[in-house]
């Protein structure tokens, strides 16, 4: 389907396939923060949604030379109908990690602030009110603009960069299993495809899945982002599988993926097709929403965004999948909170 990598695709014709369809809407009260965040931790603890960390641009943007602000700042909504709480704060102001949710609590790993990126690895719990926080154990490297998802009691975590100046995107992946008495990180194979970052990461099927991202191209003068369109499977015992390529190239979209008995999707993201755009005249990203489905390894559309949303989890609450906060178009965050529900046949 395509070559291996590609800088963008456009005009590519969809496989097809029976259609499923899926949306998303504004359903949930918005974060309470006037600019939203890019890059926080996100995860479901004791029944409650919790949101913390991330960057945004609080006074000028980029191309007017703002100042990019992390934040260490935790949220808290107990229940769909309710108010955000101001819960606590992170160890320090950090974003663009990867979080999950496991057995009542948000696991936090990796990150970056203003000067550097992190290793550290840490638990968020919501419990009677009160905000809990216990360390785990750290990456065996910094890492930060990475993706990860839960199979199982297992956490696995792949790509991203190692320091703000790295020339080269990450090739390794880790696996950590959450529920071993003393947990700890254990390098698997790279995956064949190459360092990337800013990729979306997926739990199916009993595999860990990797999509998409990018990787960087230093030339004479500046580095440019490779976009990729490449997707592949891990399983433990029997290593990586590369299974069909996207359509087009996805960046940044919504990660974790949320996933379903029909497969698992990826929710816009970067297409690489308004690299170049002036940032005030820019689109907003891709509205399509993907599915991969198994049974026939084809991508197929299925669905529409109202508002996309790039860097930024997607964690499962309520039977929904709720994606808070995030990134607009570059430089530009929103506080609103939309909830992706699952498709339907039709």
């Amino acid at each position: 389907m395509g070559t291996f990598r590609r800088w963008f695709i456009s005009n590519f014709l969809l496989l097809s396939v029976p259609l499923v369809v899926a949306g998303e809407r504004k359903a949930l009260p918005p974060l309470p923060d006037k600019q939203g965040f890019a890059g926080p931790f996100a995860g479901v603890s004791n029944g409650a949604l919790v949101v913390a960390g991330g960057a945004n641009f609080p006074d000028k943007k980029p191309w007017e030379k703002g100042k990019k602000v992390w934040y260490d700042s935790i949220f808290v909504l107990e229940r769909p109908d309710g108010e955000w709480k101001s819960a606590g704060k992170l160890p320090r102001s950090l974003g663009y990690g990867v979080s999950v949710t496991h057995t009542g609590g948000v696991v936090c790993v990796g990150g970056s602030d203003a000067d550097r990126h992190y290793a550290d690895a840490f638990r968020l719990e919501w419990k009677a009110g009160k905000l809990i926080t216990t360390k785990l154990p750290s990456l065996p490297k910094p890492l930060a603009n990475g993706c990860g998802a839960l199979v199982g009691d297992v956490l696995y975590v792949a790509g991203g960069q190692e320091t703000p100046e790295s020339k080269d995107t990450v090739k390794t992946a880790w696996r950590i299993d959450l529920s071993a008495k003393e947990p700890k990180w254990k390098e698997i194979e790279a995956c064949p495809g190459g360092g990337r970052m800013l990729s979306v990461a997926a739990s199916f099927d009993g595999a860990f899945w990797l999509v998409g991202g990018f990787e960087l191209v230093f030339g004479k003068r500046e580095k440019m982002r490779h976009y990729l369109d490449d997707a592949y499977r891990y399983d433990p015992g029997k290593g990586w599988k590369r299974v069909a390529d996207l359509p087009y190239p996805v960046v940044a979209a919504p990660s974790p993926a949320p996933a379903d008995a029909l497969g698992f999707y990826v929710l816009g993201g970067d297409d690489g097709s308004q690299v170049g755009v002036d940032p005030e005249k820019h689109r907003g990203f891709s509205k399509k929403v993907l599915r991969y489905d198994i049974k026939s390894n084809k991508w197929v559309e299925a669905g529409g965004l109202s508002a996309p949303r790039v860097t930024v989890p997607c964690v499962p609450w309520n039977r929904a999948w709720v994606v808070p906060s995030g990134e607009v178009r570059p430089g530009v965050r929103t506080p609103d909170v939309t909830i992706f529900t699952p498709a339907k046949k039709e």
